[in-house]
């Protein structure tokens, strides 16, 4: 467990990250996820069938980060594989690019997600190195929306970089890039050890 910024002292606003059975939590992450995205209810209802399949596969875990014990972030990922949905789609734009081995030994993050009340105090990075940290995988793969964002700067502060740009999935209406990066993710970014 990780415990900040009550620096071991526990205070009612500390935020706490550690493992999350995501399956039992999974409407709680999903309400995160759809502030954070914002998502409606039919996206949330699709996405929903989505983790609980995900959760069931070999390697899948998640860790949630909690305020007085109410979930305000959550990451899940696991250990890529090609024969995923995910996988297949990033392939070819992968490929033409010359990277389509890092889709073999790597870490995927398949969401990462911190309700907007919350953003900025450094629990998006905390979760996603908690994560990585416990791979076996030498490195970690991930998507997300192809314009300069919050996300993309803080990927970027971690060591990830563009492998593929303007990936487009089905029913998406933004493209997205494929970044990549080796593990352990750098743990000081270009603003210092908490980066964005």
């Amino acid at each position: 467990m990780l415990r900040f910024p009550g620096h071991g002292h526990p205070r009612p606003d500390d935020i706490v990250i550690g493992p999350l059975d995501l399956a039992a939590h999974v409407d709680e992450a999903l309400a995160v996820q759809a502030k954070a995205f914002g998502l409606g209810p039919d996206e949330v209802a699709v996405r929903r069938q989505i983790v609980l399949r995900h959760m069931s596969l070999p390697g899948a875990r998640a860790f949630g980060a909690t305020v007085t014990g109410r979930l305000v972030g959550f990451v899940y990922g696991m250990p890529n594989h090609r024969a995923h949905w995910w996988s297949t789609v990033v392939e070819p734009p992968l490929r033409a690019r010359g990277h389509d081995d890092w889709l073999d030994g790597s870490f995927v993050i398949t969401e990462l997600h911190v309700h907007p009340r919350h953003q900025k105090h450094g629990i998006g990075r905390s979760l996603i190195t908690t994560i990585t940290d416990g791979a076996d995988e030498p490195r970690s793969i991930l998507s997300a929306i192809d314009i300069e964002s919050p996300a993309r700067h803080l990927y970027r502060s971690l060591g990830y970089e563009d492998l593929a740009r303007r990936v487009h999935f089905p029913s998406a209406l933004k493209p997205y890039a494929v970044m990549g990066a080796p593990l352990p993710l750098r743990r000081v970014g270009p603003e210092g050890p908490e980066g964005p």
